[in-house]
C-alpha cells in the first residue's frame, strides 16, 4: 500500500483525543512530503542532524519531535525550532534543554521517559527518580522548559499481557503526577507493534513510523 492508504488506516484506527506522531526517521523528504499532503503535521525523528536538514527543508508548520535518545551536546542545534522532546531522561539534559532554550527565547515542552520495560536497553526514570526530580527546588526553577507529560517505551515482546501491564502501570504514575501538574496533558506510549494497547490503556500520543512508511532498512 502507499503511504497515503497506510496513513489512511493508522488513523481510521485512532480516535480523536489521540495525537499521532509519524516517525520519519530514516526516510527521506519526499515520505514526508507524501503524508504531508495528505494532511499530516507531526512528525517524529530520532537524530538531531537529520531532523535538523529536514526542518531546513520542508514547510514551516510541521511539528518536529525528537524521539529518540538525546545527548546533551546535540541540543543547541534543535532548540530554534523542536516542538516537543519524548525522552528527557536526567536531570542534566533538561537543564541543558532550559539552557539553550533560554537562547532562543523559547519554551520548549517535554516529556519525561520513565524506564517501563524488563529490558537494560531502554532509557528513563523509575518512578522513585522522577518523584525526586519533580520536587527539587532546580526543577522549580526552570522558566524556559515546560513538562508536559511522560513517555514510555514497552518491552519488545510478543506477550501482549506485558506490554499492556507496562502501560497501566505508566498510566498509574501519569494520573499521580496529573493530580500536581496542571501541564499535564501528553502520555506518549505506543508504536506501530502495540499502540491499539497503548491507546485502550490510557496513551494521548503514538509515535507510528513503519505502519505508516514501511519497514527500516
Amino acid at each position: 500500500m502507499s503511504i497515503k492508504e497506510n496513513l489512511l488506516v493508522v488513523t481510521n484506527t485512532i480516535p480523536d483525543t489521540v495525537t499521532l506522531v509519524a516517525v520519519s526517521k530514516t526516510k527521506p523528504m519526499s515520505f514526508i512530503q507524501e503524508a504531508y499532503d495528505e494532511g499530516q503535521r507531526i512528525f517524529g525523528e530520532n537524530r538531531v542532524q537529520e531532523m535538523t536538514e529536514k526542518w531546513q527543508e520542508m514547510p514551516k508548520d510541521i511539528e518536529w519531535h525528537m524521539i529518540g535518545h538525546l545527548q546533551r551536546n546535540k541540543v543547541k542545534y534543535m532548540a530554534e525550532y523542536v516542538s516537543l522532546v519524548h525522552g528527557v531522561d536526567s536531570p542534566r539534559l533538561l537543564a541543558e534543554i532550559n539552557k539553550q532554550a533560554e537562547k532562543h527565547n523559547r519554551i520548549i515542552s517535554c516529556l519525561l521517559q520513565v524506564h517501563i520495560a524488563e529490558e537494560d536497553t531502554k532509557f528513563g526514570f523509575n518512578e522513585e527518580e522522577l518523584l525526586e526530580l519533580v520536587s527539587t527546588k532546580e526543577f522549580k526553577t526552570y522558566k524556559h522548559i515546560k513538562i508536559v507529560g511522560l513517555m514510555g517505551m514497552a518491552t519488545f515482546t510478543d506477550n501482549m499481557d506485558q506490554v499492556r501491564r507496562e502501560f497501566k502501570n505508566l498510566k498509574d504514575l501519569y494520573t499521580k503526577l496529573k493530580n500536581n501538574y496542571t501541564d499535564f496533558n501528553i502520555l506518549s506510549m505506543g508504536m506501530s507493534g502495540d499502540y491499539n494497547i497503548a491507546i485502550e490503556e490510557g496513551s494521548t500520543m503514538v509515535r507510528i513510523g513503519s505502519s505508516i512508511f514501511g519497514s527500516r532498512n
